[in-house]
């Protein structure tokens, strides 16, 4: 019985695989460091995207308050309800 085995695209040389060892890990790393520049960038841009919203709408609230003695406008309107399946018994 014969064993088969594909050639090893390995090469056996010491410094070889030294300097691909050395290489794959500059290339980790350099994926790393690009990974957190974005996530910090997505961090410091969702801040300032949610302070500029908060601070946009206290500004509409400031203007929008309503002049002291004035009653509130109220939204009326018609309402249905609607019954789906089986009604409930209590």
């Amino acid at each position: 019985m014969r064993s088969f085995q594909l050639p090893s695209p390995r090469s056996r040389h010491p410094l070889v695989r030294a300097l691909s060892l050395l290489v794959g890990l500059a290339v980790v790393g350099v994926m790393l460091v690009f990974g957190l520049v974005v996530a910090g960038v997505l961090l410091v841009g969702g801040g300032l995207w949610l302070a500029l919203r908060q601070w946009n709408r206290a500004r509409a609230v400031g203007r929008a308050a309503p002049a002291a003695g004035t009653r509130p406008q109220v939204l009326e309107g018609e309402f249905v309800v609607l019954r789906h399946g089986r009604p409930v018994t209590r």
